[in-house]
């Protein structure tokens, strides 16, 4: 599969991709994207996409980050380190872009589709946050993060401000004594400038000399005294704020499972949220997907062709049609438009939308590729040597399942021999069952197409006046090669010409002239195909759906999944499958698949048994009570959703 992919580009589809994505994870799973060979994973992963495209449509893109570093730091606080302060306040970012990433999908449920649920499997845990937020502050223990440490501090400035102030009355009284009128630090100690001949006059310890020896540098022991002092205040302060970190570190412990589930839901999010915004940039639509053999694409782009001057391409096959053999002149458009049914069809199988208006693909457990030159000298291939080695590797895996694309199918040898070759090849690929997309320039292979049952020409149209390409595709009549006409158009004369067509056809006529051969410039390598096709794993067929509505009942005691957390049902199943539960501390809406029955209600509770005593407040109770009894206008019911 990695040459087809390499073929028809889709390993640049792949890295466009990985461009949308914040998370590393997120760019890995890309990089392993292949076609789903299960056509209800693959549904689920087009909707997936879909619902993604509707929320950057409607409200934006979300507020996803990088995650690279957590865990990490959630090893280190597992295994009894202590996080720095950086660290620490990164968790903390984390975590805020948890719930903004909440409130996202919060906001976004309003659409009504599943993707916005994830929210539920998110925990902003904001205790965590705001115990971060209030002792940690621009890469630091905050001052107030205790009270020990704030008065800790508060001694250390105080001392360091007297350190300073005695120092400087010391310059100010004894100027004589001193070389400069400032103080100065050596080796972490507060000094003077002594001038040599004065400093047995000052009591103190020498901690350095000038390059002179003119000058000693002389702690005074008054001072030596509050610099110990200080250095005590310091490492009771390190303690402290060490101790701060280990809390915050053995919290961030304690919570590592949270912070996990955060990672692989919001990697998840990335995933899937890459593939809508991809679906975004290139205008793309939902692919319809199907099993039946049968493609349709209306106003198809290639995705690395400039959407406003591309030629949209329609194109169709399945039903009655098994093959299609594309004929025309050369940069008529040929090898674009049967990349780009190949290209899309990738695409969809993966789970990715398609540029194009509307598109119909069947699920292909091989997409088989022979386009380009695929000489190689170091192997001795050459181009025709190339082509039939690649060409008998795919007929000897190919079958119902599989979609082939050739391009200048029998080229690169003799004119009579090659055009033998391709009708050979055809009837092959014919009895195999396979869709398949040729293109070719040989005029007995139209005419194959012609009579053969299940095959039909198509052809890229040219416009004559212009002498140009017009690239776009008509499918049932086949094309010319246009040049005789071209020549002609150019100033070749009329003899010239008629002796080319009488040498090429036996006839002198010029109305319609085929070229009988033409030489393809081929720029990429093609290997030898090894992967064998996967299995197609066909969904099963569906019995009609029940009605869910009555699935439930009011005061169900249910199971929710995946917590495996109990709680009782306080609003039925609705037609969208849909219903609300009452767990420890709140109600939440929920679709039914996430819930087992535990406990019906008529086993717990007797019968008319009034359940607003377990699902209403006292106040609205009471509320009802009076109503029910007279007209109240001050009295007000709130409904708790």
């Amino acid at each position: 599969m990695n040459h087809t992919f390499e073929i028809l580009e889709f390993n640049k589809i792949v890295e466009q991709l990985e461009t949308y994505a914040f998370t590393k994870h997120a760019k890995e799973k890309m990089k392993e994207l292949t076609p789903f060979m299960n056509e209800m994973d693959l549904q689920v992963a087009i909707r997936e996409t879909s619902e993604a495209r509707k929320i950057i449509d409607t409200i934006g893109v979300p507020p996803l980050i990088s995650l690279e570093a957590v865990e990490d730091l959630l090893i280190t606080a597992s295994q009894g380190g202590c996080l720095t302060p950086e660290q620490l306040e990164y968790l903390q970012s984390v975590l805020t872009s948890v719930r903004r990433l909440k409130d996202f999908l919060c906001r976004a449920k309003y659409l009504e589709i599943g993707l916005p649920y994830y929210e539920v499997d998110l925990n902003g845990l904001d205790e965590v946050r705001e115990e971060i937020l209030q002792k940690i502050r621009s890469g630091r223990v905050d001052d107030y993060a205790s009270k020990l440490l704030k008065d800790l501090r508060s001694t250390i400035e105080t001392t360091e401000n007297k350190i300073q102030a005695k120092a400087e009355s010391m310059l100010k009284n004894q100027k004589e004594c001193f070389s400069d009128s400032f103080v100065v630090k050596r080796s972490g100690h507060i000094c003077l400038p002594v001038k040599k001949e004065y400093k047995f006059r000052i009591s103190g310890s020498v901690i350095d000399k000038s390059s002179t020896g003119a000058t000693f540098f002389i702690e005074p022991t008054s001072i030596s005294v509050m610099t110990e002092e200080l250095a005590v205040l310091k490492i009771d302060a390190e303690n402290e704020e060490r101790r701060i970190l280990y809390v915050l570190t053995g919290l961030i412990a304690d919570h590592a499972d949270e912070f996990r589930e955060n990672i692989r839901v919001m990697e998840k999010l990335d995933y899937i949220f890459a593939k809508g915004k991809l679906s975004f940039d290139m205008k793309a639509v939902e692919p319809v997907i199907t099993t039946s053999r049968y493609i349709k694409i209306v106003n198809g782009r290639h995705p690395f062709l400039d959407k406003e001057s591309c030629v949209p391409l329609n194109f169709a096959i399945g039903d009655e049609i098994q093959g299609v053999i594309i004929t025309g002149p050369n940069t008529g458009g040929k090898t674009v438009a049967i990349k780009t049914v190949g290209l899309l069809s990738l695409m969809a199988q993966c789970g990715l939308h398609v540029p194009c208006d509307e598109g119909t693909f069947t699920m292909n457990n091989a997409v088989l590729c022979d386009i380009g030159d695929g000489q190689n000298i170091t192997e001795n291939l050459s181009t025709f040597s190339a082509h039939i080695t690649n060409i008998l590797s795919i007929l000897k895996i190919v079958n119902h399942d599989s979609l082939v694309i050739m391009d200048e199918l029998g080229s690169g040898t003799d004119p009579t021999e090659g055009m033998g070759i391709a009708i050979s090849v055809l009837e092959e690929l014919k009895k195999s069952g396979c869709l398949f997309l040729c293109t070719t320039h040989y005029p007995e292979v139209k005419q194959y197409a012609n009579k053969t049952e299940h095959v039909t020409n198509a052809r890229m149209q040219f416009d004559r006046e212009s002498l140009r390409p017009t690239y776009r595709l008509e499918i049932g009549e086949a094309g010319e090669s246009c040049a005789f006409y071209i020549a002609k158009r150019l100033g070749m004369s009329n003899a010239m010409l008629k002796r080319a067509s009488m040498e090429a056809y036996q006839t002198e006529q010029l109305d319609f002239l085929e070229e009988e051969e033409t030489q393809d410039v081929r720029t990429k390598e093609t290997k030898t195909i090894e992967d064998l096709p996967k299995k197609i794993v066909r969904k099963k067929v569906l019995k009609p759906r029940e009605d869910m509505t009555n699935k439930y009942s009011i005061g169900d005691c249910v199971m929710v999944y995946p917590d495996k957390k109990l709680g009782i049902v306080c609003k039925k199943v609705d037609e969208k499958g849909v219903l609300q539960v009452q767990l420890q501390n709140k109600k939440i809406y929920l679709n039914q698949k996430r819930v087992k029955l535990h406990v019906k209600a008529e086993t717990m509770y007797p019968e008319d048994y009034d359940f607003s005593i377990i699902f209403d407040t006292v106040a609205n109770r009471k509320a009802r009570h009076q109503m029910g009894k007279h007209h109240c206008e001050d009295i007000e019911i709130k409904i708790e959703e």
